[in-house]
């Protein structure tokens, strides 16, 4: 019974890191460009013909 305790504190105290780590993120603007990184391989040949040029 006590190990069951255990896990459940032991798993309580990562979903907590993780909620921290989440908030940490969101405080950090880590998620504020969400649109470059989609359509930058787009812009990836142009750059590319320029400097060969």
């Amino acid at each position: 019974m006590s190990v069951l305790i255990i896990l459940i504190l032991l798993s309580l105290s990562i979903a907590a890191l993780f909620v921290g780590f989440y908030y940490w993120a969101i405080k950090t603007d880590q998620f504020e460009d969400d649109y470059t990184p989609s359509v930058r391989i787009l812009f990836d040949d142009e750059l590319i013909k320029k400097q060969s040029e």
